[in-house]
């Protein structure tokens, strides 16, 4: 009865992993303390209401007038300065100081207006300095001074959502990582209404279910790509206004499309007067210290006050603008006291050595609790190279709670092997423990690229394979053999990753019809261009051009796998795995993909053992409207046979599989 009684106690996570039972104590620490602390910051409250902090702090408009609340310990003087003033420091604009940091200033609602620019100036021992409000919900840049200000956003008629209540689509997650600025052909920043009207019914019709949207977090740099966030509370304004945000949101839910963002917890700006560096005259306000290789800020997740901040962002875009969910970025970093810079991860007690962020992980735990407390269909995504137990394990299992990992070894292992490795060299054995190795009680995102791999410095997997060749041999009456064997590639690595997914997959704006060379925003060492940080949808569009072939294989390819949502539910069963003709086959449900990397073998006749039945080809990479060389008769119904093994159930099939090719057969 006794060890019965333990083995209910016992958290799901270590019940599933035995050999996670070394470490249940810290497992167990870990989960109790999450409690506890949520207990201790809630009191008789639940954890959304706790998370109200946007409605409490900031500027507020009530139907008696203006409430401004700060949260600055260090202060020893707080005033409002901005058009409505003149931007003077003034007595009657002077914040009253509350109880625990906390300073608040009420005026009538004839005194401001939606609009007026603003700033708090503030006084601290020894020193003073301009700051934004660490609340604020809109920051613009002057276009001639480029100084940035808080600004009064309360129009008289706000934005009214027409799908407040948005269910996403169940099965895969299919998500089309965009952002909004580099999302325009012209050599400019992009807004979110032109994104709204141009990208999102491409992204329909392409297939994709899910969008992800990066730098969405105010920035005052605009290279940043939206990682060096100052107003978090903010949508980046060089996009346009907040109801043109809301509008883009309320189009894709229309459309049937989840809509995530970028969320940037990890760190933020070490600016001071744009950003949260010193705003109340001390570096330790929110933060514990500066990030050893990004140039930023660490947030200190021990602070009750920065737990309340960064929850109540959560709650914030999910309620006031209705996003699906988040992709928590540099969660690797959050979790350990490393930042996991120099470590291995190669075995268990890794990730038990006391070189955890216990805060850091209790922080998550909160978020991912108080996320689907609010929105029980919410997405969440943990971007976490380390692979820690528990990372999308249920906070009530004992883990963290996200809903996903991204397997971000992947795009490191495609990079790494088309320039490391000779084509005959490219293994399926290696290729499929890279694809398929996960713990069993995760689902992640896999992904071929992102915007990561095409960073300047480095290269798109379409640019690694066929170069400057891009440049000269495109069009489709022009044959040479680097554009073949990279287009071939790229639909075979994007195949192979998008039909071995367990939860889902991901792809970056413009990578699916192989868009040419780098990303590079505008910088000093670029002369400030805007060359490399737009998207070219010209040449998608363009049928005289290759880019069309693998736009037109991407959208078949997302379309079957959405429609086959329970099919990619199922395990996958290999059904042949031979490294010396570099043939691969594997089966779910009632598909069969078959995949042949080798560069010029050709087979005829080969022989897979498979269940028993018919099957048809419905997708083809050799396909000609895909830029194939169409060998294959697609028509053919293929027929099992019996072989001389009577000890199985299964049948031989027996295919011609050209060189670089792959194909889904569907059983009859």
């Amino acid at each position: 009865m006794a060890s019965t009684a333990k083995k209910k106690n016992v958290l799901k996570i270590i019940q599933n992993d035995p050999w996670l039972e070394p470490y249940s104590d810290a497992i167990s620490g870990r989960f109790e303390y999450a409690l506890n602390r949520e207990t201790a910051l809630t009191g008789n409250k639940t954890l959304s209401e706790f998370a109200d902090g946007y409605k409490y702090f900031g500027l507020q408009k009530t139907s008696e007038g203006w409430c401004f609340r700060e949260w600055a310990p260090n202060a020893t003087g707080i005033y409002l300065i901005g058009d409505f003033n003149h931007w003077e420091k003034r007595v009657d604009f002077k914040l009253e100081k509350l109880e625990n940091g906390v300073w608040e200033i009420k005026k009538p609602l004839e005194t401001m207006h939606h609009c007026d620019l603003f700033k708090i100036f503030v006084e601290w021992p020894g020193g003073s300095g301009e700051r934004i409000p660490a609340w604020a919900q809109r920051v613009v840049q002057d276009p001639e001074t480029y100084i940035f200000s808080a600004q009064i956003w309360f129009p008289e008629k706000p934005y009214t959502f027409h799908h407040e209540v948005f269910k996403p689509k169940a099965g895969p997650i299919l998500i089309y990582e965009c952002h909004i600025g580099m999302a325009v052909e012209e050599e400019r920043v992009g807004t979110y209404d032109e994104f709204r009207q141009n990208v999102l019914p491409r992204i329909a019709k392409a297939g994709y279910n899910t969008i992800q949207i990066m730098a969405i977090q105010e920035h005052p740099y605009y290279g940043s790509y939206g990682y060096h966030v100052s107003g978090f509370f903010a949508p980046s304004s060089r996009f346009g206004t907040p109801e043109d945000l809301k509008r883009l949101i309320d189009e894709a839910h229309g459309m049937g499309i989840s809509v995530i963002m970028d969320l940037i917890h990890s760190h933020a700006v070490k600016n001071s007067v744009e950003g949260l560096g010193s705003l109340d005259g001390t570096r330790n306000l929110y933060f514990e210290g500066e990030h050893p290789a990004w140039d930023s800020l660490c947030f200190n997740y021990k602070k009750d006050g920065v737990i309340h901040f960064l929850l109540s962002n959560c709650k914030y875009w999910l309620e006031e603008f209705n996003f699906d969910g988040f992709r928590f970025d540099g969660v690797t970093s959050m979790i350990y006291n490393s930042h996991g810079i120099g470590d291995k991860f190669s075995n268990y007690g890794d990730y038990y050595n006391l070189n955890e962020n216990g805060d850091a992980i209790c922080y998550l735990t909160l978020a991912n609790k108080l996320i689907h407390e609010i929105k029980p269909k919410a997405i969440t995504i943990a971007e976490e190279v380390s692979g820690m137990p528990g990372i999308s394990t249920p906070v009530k299992d004992g883990g963290i709670g996200f809903d996903y990992r991204l397997a971000m070894g992947i795009p490191d292992f495609w990079i790494k092997l088309i320039k490391e490795s000779k084509d005959e060299q490219w293994k399926p054995s290696r290729i499929w423990w890279e694809l398929t190795n996960r713990r069993a009680d995760e689902k992640i995102i896999s992904y071929a690229e992102s915007h990561d791999q095409a960073l300047v410095g480095d290269k798109t997997i379409i640019f690694r394979l066929i170069d400057a060749e891009m440049y000269w041999h495109m069009m489709k009456e022009d044959n040479n053999f680097v554009v073949e064997r990279g287009i071939a590639l790229h639909k075979i690595i994007r195949f192979l990753t998008a039909t071995t997914i367990n939860g889902g997959y991901l792809n970056f704006m413009g990578n699916e019809f192989g868009h040419p060379e780098w990303v590079d925003f505008p910088r000093q060492g670029n002369g400030w261009s805007y060359k490399y940080a737009r998207r070219q949808w010209s040449l998608a569009d363009n049928p005289n051009l290759k880019y069309e072939y693998l736009g037109s294989f991407d959208q078949k390819l997302i379309k079957l796998i959405s429609k086959g949502k329970k099919r990619l539910k199922e395990a996958i069963v290999q059904r042949c795995m031979n490294d010396s003709d570099q043939v691969l086959a594997y089966q779910r449900g009632d598909l069969l993909f078959v995949v042949n990397i080798h560069p010029y073998k050709s087979y005829t006749g080969y022989g897979i053992l498979v269940e028993k039945g018919s099957y048809k080809i419905i997708l083809n990479t050799d396909s000609v409207q895909f830029g194939g060389f169409g060998l294959i008769n697609e028509s053919i119904e293929h027929f099992t046979q019996k072989g001389l093994d009577k000890k199985t159930d299964l049948e031989w099939i027996k295919l011609y599989i050209p060189a670089r090719t792959a194909f889904i057969l569907k059983k009859q």
